[in-house]
């Protein structure tokens, strides 16, 4: 992996740790849109995570690629990936 290591771990972490206060949340039966607000707020930092990550694929192994067929496999995995987040 490329990408900046620390800045991932550190959104995957804080993401973790909204999702177990979501967890909770709902254990303790509060509020459905304190609730909601805390799942988009874990759902934004995994969004910043995965642009980070696919950031780095295209800035490093995308351009790295060897070979123009290489390169050619490598967008189309991208292109791919854009299809599930649209």
């Amino acid at each position: 992996m490329r990408a900046d290591r620390a800045k991932v771990l550190r959104l995957l972490r804080t993401a973790a740790g909204q999702i177990e206060g979501v967890i909770k949340m709902v254990e303790e039966d509060r509020y459905c849109m304190d609730i909601s607000n805390q799942i988009m707020a874990a759902d934004s930092v995994l969004r910043r995570a995965n642009r980070e990550v696919v950031k780095a694929h295209m800035c490093g192994c995308v351009r790295d690629a060897e070979t123009p067929e290489e390169r050619d496999e490598k967008i189309e995995e991208v292109l791919k990936l854009l299809e599930k987040l649209m």
